[in-house]
């Protein structure tokens, strides 16, 4: 029996070791957000933030977005969040992107956990994008970016507590739209 076990534990050992590692689409939206230039430097100086790995959008004339996140305070977990945007105007296509919003302080995180939370449409939003210069909203926040993730810079800071994210997956879309995006949060089971 002892035998057995000797011979079972080196292949069980093996086993795992070549199991690829299983990182979900959260892990991997983070990731993004990590390493796209000034994002990084959010996740060092921020009490929590909100990420959405994807979020669809699409409209012709009047349109609309929608998403699911996880919402994470002090590096853990904290619950769950959805996001939903209407806008009115020109608009024709569709498009895929992930999000994130960090929250500089405990009061701006507990501002968007409180209840059902809403960005106007005038909130900016800095724009990752592969290839090309973004220029989002009116607070006057730009990026320029490069061809990859590990190429791409980006600028941004907090407006209200709040600093705001997106990196486009796929998709065109021409707009000229007005419409905010609005929250709603579920807390995590302990």
């Amino acid at each position: 029996m002892r035998t057995r076990l000797n011979l079972k534990l080196p292949l069980l050992l093996l086993a795992l070791a070549s199991a690829p590692a299983r990182a979900d689409k959260y892990d991997d939206a983070i990731k993004t957000f990590r390493h796209a230039g000034e994002s990084a430097s959010f996740f060092g100086n921020c009490y929590g933030y909100a990420v959405f790995p994807t979020i669809g959008k699409g409209g012709i004339g009047i349109g609309g977005a929608r998403g699911t996140g996880h919402v994470y305070a002090q590096g853990a977990l904290a619950g769950t969040t959805t996001m939903t945007q209407v806008t009115v105007g020109f608009q024709l296509g569709g498009q895929a992107y992930s999000q994130i919003i960090f929250f500089q302080d405990k009061r701006a995180y507990e501002e968007f956990t409180g209840g059902n939370f809403e960005f106007g449409a005038q909130a900016s939003a800095v724009a990752i994008t592969a290839g090309a210069s973004a220029e989002a909203g009116t607070g006057g926040t730009g990026a320029s970016a490069g061809t990859s993730t590990k190429n791409t810079t980006t600028a941004g800071s907090y407006q209200k507590g709040m600093a705001v994210f997106t990196v486009a997956k796929g998709g065109l879309m021409y707009e000229a739209t007005i419409g905010g995006q609005k929250f709603g949060y579920k807390p995590a089971k302990k």
